[in-house]
């Protein structure tokens, strides 16, 4: 999985102009996902993104969780974070996992997300317009294929 991570004073996913979520504080997700994620990919992603400390404490140091704040969050499914640009000048998204596997996955993991936070999301394979209000601005990338070689 890819997932790119926002810390958010807010943000809503809107379809055909109509807003579908909306979230205050929180985090708003880009998810990616690959064919070759597993459970454990899935049981990774959902541990860092509920346990990070990236929100502001008492003294404005980056020392609670999304747990601690009482935030929300609004994932989005994002294939495009699969993009390969090596060859000419139109992205391959070849390395994205096929729509059915990557449809269930993302499902099961904004599913288990929920138990532990607030989590909206957006529909899977729509045309959605994000708007946000960055916080910080805090921008983390998460790869968990990169944490696997660890």
């Amino acid at each position: 999985m890819k997932i790119v991570i926002q810390r958010v004073k807010s943000a809503s996913v809107s379809i055909d102009g109509l807003i579908k979520e909306k979230i205050d504080s929180g985090l708003l997700l880009l998810v990616g996902v690959e064919d070759a994620d597993t459970g454990w990919d899935l049981e990774y992603a959902v541990r860092k993104i509920t346990q990070m400390r990236i929100f502001s404490d008492e003294q404005g140091k980056m020392n609670c969780s999304i747990q601690e704040i009482k935030g929300e969050i609004l994932s989005i499914s994002q294939f495009t974070l699969y993009a390969s640009t090596k060859k000419g000048n139109r992205p391959s998204f070849s390395g994205a996992g096929k729509p059915d596997f990557a449809k269930a996955f993302y499902e099961n993991f904004n599913e288990k997300l929920a138990e532990v936070v607030p989590t909206k999301s957006g529909v899977f394979g729509a045309d959605m317009q994000i708007e946000l209000v960055n916080d910080g601005p805090v921008t983390i990338i998460l790869d968990t294929k990169e944490a696997r070689k660890h």
